[in-house]
């Protein structure tokens, strides 16, 4: 890699850490392992950061490293190994609801499967279109809408997360799309009559 190319590769990965960890501290609920993945991505990225720069979205194009990255990891730990036991139903004395309500967001964000979870993440969280998810992800843009439908089904079956949609709220993203919206409104309407 020569000078300029250094240079520009370090401004990305200074522009571009924060939210790379955060995307996969989404994904896998650790901060360290969170770290590690945007790392390994990151490594990646610099061997072929020519080609990555050449690219239309270098940003895109190692979030597609860094699910990838966060894919192996995956394959590599058995989830009862990774994820272990629940934490104990113990009354914490912290009082703020934000907190609670993240954990239980994140705490049900890893009972997802991951191909699910990511695609939740990088759909509404990252807010990526459907179009950029499948290629982040390397799959069709059915795909995407049939994971993400699936993991916004089980967020919304989760009881840990009943609690969380502020009043009369519909407990979706801000980010969820029109049809997700009405989808909502029709069945708060049908559970009143």
């Amino acid at each position: 890699m020569g000078p300029d190319d250094a240079a520009a590769f370090h401004e990305f990965v200074r522009s571009q850490w924060p939210r790379l960890v955060r995307t996969a501290y989404l994904m896998t609920g650790d901060h360290a392992e969170a770290e590690d993945v945007a790392q390994t991505a990151l490594a990646r990225a610099g061997a072929a950061w020519r080609r990555i720069q050449a690219s239309e979205r270098p940003d895109a194009y190692v979030r597609r490293i860094l699910v990838n990255c966060n894919n192996n990891r995956f394959r590599r730990k058995r989830p009862a190994l990774l994820f272990g036991a629940k934490t104990p139903d113990v009354p914490a004395p912290d009082p703020t609801l934000l907190v609670d309500q993240r954990d239980a967001l994140r705490t049900a964000l890893l009972n997802l499967p991951p191909r699910q979870r990511a695609a939740v993440v990088l759909r509404y969280w990252e807010d990526l279109s459907e179009t950029e998810v499948a290629l982040i992800m390397g799959s069709s843009v059915g795909t995407v809408k049939s994971q993400a439908a699936r993991g916004l089904a089980k967020l919304r079956a989760d009881p840990a997360l009943a609690d969380v949609a502020p009043a009369g709220g519909t407990g979706l993203p801000p980010t969820a799309t029109q049809e997700d919206r009405q989808e909502a409104r029709r069945e708060k309407q049908h559970g009143r009559a």
